[in-house]
């Protein structure tokens, strides 16, 4: 799949006592093979919402996407992690051993977290400035860059604290910012990643008990 490519839209149905994902309802249940039907309001067909997004077309956003590859490709649970933010136009300002990159490409499928809360129209009027002047700070030159301890995450979470301090707001710590904000999120990503990889294997995925899909809250940013 090429990073622009659309992911399929997953689908949820209700049959044989059992849920199963598809990218598109069958007219047979693949279990038992009878010809589906939605009599019942608990079996009509549910969209299964994607978790991942077109990093550059979010605005003021922590971006979350594989080093390598893509999520629903390549990525194993274990490869590395690239992370990024964005500025009001969808560049994505990212630290690597070359310095701060500006991209203009690439994160077309990300894990996307707003970072500013609904209105904050005063911030989001300042971003792009403190942005890009808090990437040009010395801080962040190449020769700096070291791959466990000051790398693309302590990027984007000086950045993060940076601004919640010029609001007046309490930092965040590594730990905090990624069990609050970041796991939520992977999680709901790795299993749509599972659905999503089984269905394109056997046409369809199936579960006994199935887990509630819990989306975190929409709009409710960090800063």
């Amino acid at each position: 799949m090429h990073p622009a490519e659309a992911a399929k839209p997953l689908i949820k149905f209700n049959h044989c006592k059992k849920y199963i994902y598809s990218f598109s309802v069958p007219q047979c249940c693949p279990l038992c093979q009878q010809v589906m039907s939605s009599r019942k309001l608990e079996e009509a067909p549910v969209s299964i919402s994607n978790p991942f997004t077109n990093g550059h077309q979010e605005k003021c956003s922590f971006l979350l996407r594989p080093t390598q590859g893509t999520f629903l490709r390549e990525y194993d649970g274990r490869s590395d992690l690239h992370v990024g933010i964005t500025n009001t136009n969808g560049v994505v300002y990212n630290y690597t051993m070359h310095g701060v990159q500006r991209d203009e490409a690439g994160w077309e499928q990300s894990v996307s977290i707003p970072l500013l809360q609904p209105g904050m129209y005063g911030l989001m009027d300042q971003w792009d400035k403190y942005l890009e002047d808090f990437s040009t700070s010395g801080a962040w030159l190449p020769q700096r860059y070291e791959e466990d301890h000051h790398n693309c995450y302590s990027y984007t979470l000086t950045f993060i604290n940076c601004v919640l301090t010029t609001e007046g707001k309490g930092q965040l710590d590594k730990g905090e910012f990624t069990e609050k904000y970041v796991v939520p999120r992977t999680r709901k990503a790795s299993k749509y990643i599972t659905l999503y990889r089984g269905i394109e294997e056997h046409g369809f995925y199936v579960t006994d008990c199935p887990e509630e899909e819990t989306n975190p809250p929409e709009g409710s940013g960090v800063c």
